[in-house]
């Protein structure tokens, strides 16, 4: 059976909850625009990963392009 919470030392819960402490977030560089991402994850801003094209982007200037067309 469990102790009571109020019979337990402070310095008990604190050790319970040392594990939850934010951490810094580890940084790398992308290899093709050197912009700052988390490793093992896309690039945000190219959307490369591992060397390769993950994320495709729409071409915004071909967009507004049409969009200004169809006016």
């Amino acid at each position: 059976m469990s102790v009571p919470a109020k019979k337990r030392p402070a310095s008990a819960g604190k050790r319970r909850r040392s594990h939850l402490a934010l951490k810094k977030v580890k940084l790398v560089k992308c290899p093709k625009c050197d912009k700052p991402i988390r490793p093992h994850h896309a690039c945000p801003n190219c959307g490369v990963y591992n060397g390769r094209d993950v994320i495709k982007f729409k071409d915004e200037k071909k967009s507004k392009s049409k969009k200004s067309e169809k006016k």
